[in-house]
């Protein structure tokens, strides 16, 4: 008789062992899926594609250039620059652009019971196929090219080593750095943070690219080649320049080089493993939760920032208080601010000191331009003013639907205008001071601070004034995004008209300024601060009453033409 058995079904075929590959197919498959009926995505795929293959190939030629010239003198700095510049940016630029491959992320594979070790091998090959990794080992291939023409094929096959070696450390350090900071990356106020290293980081380059021409133009090249000796010492560039040393005859040193670049792997790698749990976990302990501080002064002083303490506990005192907050918190204002800053620091030391021409000194450090002048120095505070004016041409689009609670609360326009005007010059004010004093002593002209000062502040009352106008008239919406460089499609062509056609009705309103420093020569040195100052609150308060005027009429459709389109 046979007794029937109910119970589980247990399968007898082992189970199949995850390895890398299965990470990389399946990356391969979750990017095809989500290709498929999506135009968009896949022209952005191809876009992203040749601009890497454009990059790729600019970068290839620049490494290979030693070798196609014959020049070994240059081969060792360019693989240690060079390759040292591909591992920072490969280092820091996941910080900022943390997210953008999400198969990668950690977290998703949380609730996998899958052993540390092999999601960390998983990982690593799959972030291995993606279109940068492609592309920075095409320009890197450059220094084969190099290491070929200057050392024949043994030192082509290190370079390969070393190239290969020298990727995987990227990748490694990427995703290390990626790892660890996971937490603090997914808060708001690191990728604010972010976002304002990238507008310094934007507002430095013309700065950057004219003090390096300077600096090149007078560069010690001896110096740079025992500079670029220790670099190829350290994880930066030890694996780049492990294939021009086998050309230049320092046998020795290759296999040491890549002995350092797999211990750094190594290293990452380890510090990847451990630091992978909290990155799935998505949260870290902070510490111990702080104590409340005491409420002092009540709820409503609490909304006060410190900055404002001296404002009256009315409305144009709240409206003071809420833009400062808003200057000092959203990260679109705070990128305009420094670009201020940056930018208005620099041009009138550049025109001050002649220009791109200038020269750097050893023992004397910058030579000032022999036509700097009073006048010349006037023109350059007018463009700083006129500059910081014009960063509020469109500040309700800065607000968007958020200035409909103003209209319903019944501001007036000139009270909306003043308060705003004064919320903005909390910060703008002392970078004026600053830019004035700093501006004179780099020159050697203390004695122009009072001109500086009053060109400036009479400028910027100008420009305020002007852009008071511009900001009810020609106001546009902005994106809802915490890039501070986002714009609609077809704002960027507005904004342009209307930043030019700001600063040169700002300009026109500041000549007199300009006209009194040739007509009353050194009396004017005395005279510029308290007549400017006295000209640029007036300009402002004017500009405030007849804007405010046209605002009253036009809040409706200022608050229809600022609300983002969805």
């Amino acid at each position: 008789m046979a007794v029937a058995v109910s119970g589980p079904t247990v399968s007898t075929q082992p189970a199949r062992r995850v390895s890398a590959r299965h990470f990389v197919r399946l990356k391969l498959r979750v990017m095809g899926n989500n290709f498929r009926g999506q135009g968009w995505r896949v022209a952005l795929f191809v876009g992203g594609a040749v601009a890497g293959l454009w990059f790729a190939g600019t970068g290839f030629f620049l490494f290979a250039a030693p070798g196609l010239a014959d020049e070994g003198r240059y081969a060792l700095m360019v693989a240690a620059f060079g390759g040292g510049l591909t591992v920072l940016g490969w280092l820091l630029l996941p910080l900022v652009f943390f997210g953008v491959d999400e198969t990668l992320d950690p977290a998703r594979f949380a609730l996998l019971p899958l052993p540390r070790r092999t999601l960390v091998t998983g990982l690593f090959a799959a972030a291995l196929v993606s279109v940068p990794t492609i592309a920075v080992l095409l320009a890197l291939c450059g220094l084969v090219v190099t290491a070929g023409a200057l050392g024949g094929w043994s030192a082509a096959a290190v370079a390969v080593v070393g190239v290969v070696a020298g990727l995987l450390l990227c990748v490694a350090a990427a995703r290390a750095v990626t790892s660890a900071f996971a937490t603090a990356l997914r808060s708001r106020r690191v990728r604010d943070l972010a976002a304002v290293l990238l507008a310094v980081l934007a507002a430095l380059l013309g700065p950057l690219q004219l003090l390096g021409v300077a600096a090149l133009s007078d560069a010690d090249w001896d110096r740079l080649d025992g500079v670029a000796e220790v670099v190829g010492w350290t994880p930066f560039g030890a694996p780049w320049t492990a294939g021009i040393d086998v050309a230049e005859g320092r046998l020795w040193a290759a296999p040491v080089k890549l002995l350092i670049t797999a211990a750094t792997i190594v290293a990452l790698l380890a510090w990847w493993s451990r630091s992978l749990e909290s990155a799935m976990v998505g949260a870290a302990s902070a510490g111990p939760a702080r104590a409340p501080r005491g409420v002092t002064g009540g709820a409503v002083a609490q909304l006060f920032p410190r900055v404002v303490g001296w404002a009256r506990r009315d409305r144009f005192g709240a409206l003071v208080a809420r833009e400062a907050r808003y200057w000092w918190r959203d990260a679109r204002r705070r990128a305009n601010l420094i670009t201020v800053a940056v930018v208005g620091l620099f041009v009138p030391v550049m025109v001050n000191l002649g220009g791109s021409g200038f020269t750097i000194d050893s023992a004397q450090g910058f030579t000032a331009s022999p036509d700097s002048s009073p006048l010349v120095s006037s023109l350059s505070m007018l463009f700083v003013g006129l500059l910081a004016a014009v960063t509020v041409a469109n500040q309700f689009g800065f607000d968007g639907s958020a200035y409909a609670a103003n209209v319903i609360a019944g501001v007036s326009g000139q009270q909306e205008l003043r308060a705003r005007m004064a919320a903005f010059s909390i910060y703008v004010l002392p970078m004026l001071a600053v830019i004035s004093v700093v501006v004179a002593v780099v020159i050697g002209e203390p004695g122009w601070i009072g001109l500086m000062a009053g060109t400036l502040l009479a400028t910027y009352g100008a420009g305020l004034a002007v852009n008071g106008f511009v900001s009810v008239l020609g106001a546009y919406s902005l994106p809802e995004t915490s890039n501070p460089f986002a714009l609609n499609t077809g704002a960027g062509i507005a904004k342009s008209f209307l930043t030019l056609l700001a600063m040169l009705a700002t300009a026109v309103a500041a000549v007199p300024m300009v006209v009194a420093v040739r007509l009353l020569g050194d009396v004017w040195l005395w005279l510029a601060l308290p007549v400017g100052a006295a000209y640029g609150v007036g300009a402002a308060l004017l500009g405030a009453y007849l804007a405010g005027d046209v605002l009253d009429r036009r809040m409706p459709e200022l608050v229809a033409t600022v609300t983002p389109r969805r």
